[in-house]
């Protein structure tokens, strides 16, 4: 333990209050219900909790009037806010906290792996992978199960070849890794070029373009249940090994002196955050930013120590891309791209970071 307390007095930073990580945890709920509440159909905040929780009681055969406070129970409502709610905002905004949640979780561990505060989802190519073979289906095939299969394999393939192109007797592994991962993400952002080039433009090329730019736009509850099973899966691997990224951010030597094989626990994690990764890209398209920008902002909050720094992360994130979303498909009458709304949000401040770690401070 005593190593690990000495990575997180490298940080720079002290550790965080209890008070300010519980805020932390309950800012995507908040964020959650003002999402549901905002949009063109506005929804009273109020309206919405008693919505949820009617919903939820339900399920266990309970009247919500019964627990709900007064004004709140079910005629305070209508059946159109009903509907928008739960059917149309629901899974959008569920799939929005998700995928946000995966991503900052797997940005936050590659950072940690590599050493590099500067690194994320895309570096590793699974990414560029998951838009190669996603694009590739909607060429050969069109939109719905063919994309996800598409994406999944693509970023296991890019991935493979990360880590063939990686194996050799290296002077760094980590800078390899690295190294191997643009390469891959190179090559595979140069063939969706040419797969955006050769689609048919009145037919394939629109929906492969709006698709490759990133949107919630065609969430639902099968696309939601696709994401959350395997951003759990990943995530809870990348979860319960928290304590073994603090390890790997010290370095391979004191890795192995600790008893932890450096190249393994890589791959493990590389595979989950493959998985996360992967599976966002399958549902709503690229999204770049939230896996590079959020870990560094909250590291600046909670310090470096992985075994906070990973579930805060997640749930920053989450609170993020929501908010993000919800400025999306409210801006303007013709829904924007998710992943215009993170680039713009996310270049400044990276840019800010960058300037910082060139300064030689910690982010």
């Amino acid at each position: 333990m005593s190593t690990l307390d000495t990575a997180m007095v490298r940080s720079g930073r002290p550790a965080t209050s209890t008070v300010v990580v519980a805020a932390l945890v309950f800012l995507p709920i908040v964020t959650a219900l003002l999402c549901l509440s905002a949009g063109r159909y506005q929804v009273p905040t109020t309206h919405v909790f008693g919505i949820l929780l009617d919903e939820l009681f339900a399920r266990f055969g309970l009247n919500a009037a019964d627990w709900l406070p007064a004004g709140w129970g079910t005629a305070s409502w209508t059946p159109t806010e009903r509907i928008v709610v739960t059917t149309v905002r629901l899974p959008r905004v569920l799939m929005a906290g998700i995928a946000g949640a995966g991503l900052a979780l797997s940005g936050a561990v590659l950072q940690g792996m590599f050493r590099n505060p500067l690194v994320g989802p895309q570096t590793i190519g699974a990414a560029s992978g998951a838009s190669l073979g996603g694009v590739v289906a909607i060429l050969l095939f069109g939109f719905g199960l063919p994309v996800h299969l598409g994406a999944f394999a693509g970023a296991a393939i890019a991935l493979a070849a990360v880590l063939i192109v990686h194996r050799g007797d290296g002077v760094s592994p980590v800078l390899t890794l690295v190294l191997a991962g643009v390469v891959i993400g190179a090559f595979c952002s140069a063939l969706v070029g040419f797969v955006t080039f050769i689609a048919d433009p009145e037919v394939k090329l629109p929906g492969i373009v709006f698709w490759l730019l990133g949107s919630f736009a065609a969430s639902s509850w099968p696309n939601l249940m696709l994401l959350a099973t395997c951003t759990i899966l990943g995530g809870g691997v990348m979860l319960a090994m928290r304590w073994r990224v603090n390890v790997l951010s010290l370095g391979d030597e004191e890795a192995r002196t600790l008893g932890v094989e450096p190249g393994r626990d890589r791959v493990i994690l590389l595979t989950a955050t493959c998985l996360a990764i992967s599976a966002q890209v399958a549902v709503s398209g690229t999204i770049g930013w939230v896996g590079l920008v959020i870990p560094n902002l909250v590291r600046m909050v909670v310090g470096a120590d992985h075994r906070r720094l990973l579930p805060v992360s997640a749930v920053a994130g989450a609170a993020f891309l929501m908010a993000a979303d919800t400025l999306a498909r409210d801006l303007s009458a013709a829904e924007i791209p998710v992943g215009i709304v993170t680039a713009i949000v996310g270049t400044p401040v990276f840019a800010w970071l960058l300037r910082r770690h060139a300064r030689g401070q910690t982010a």
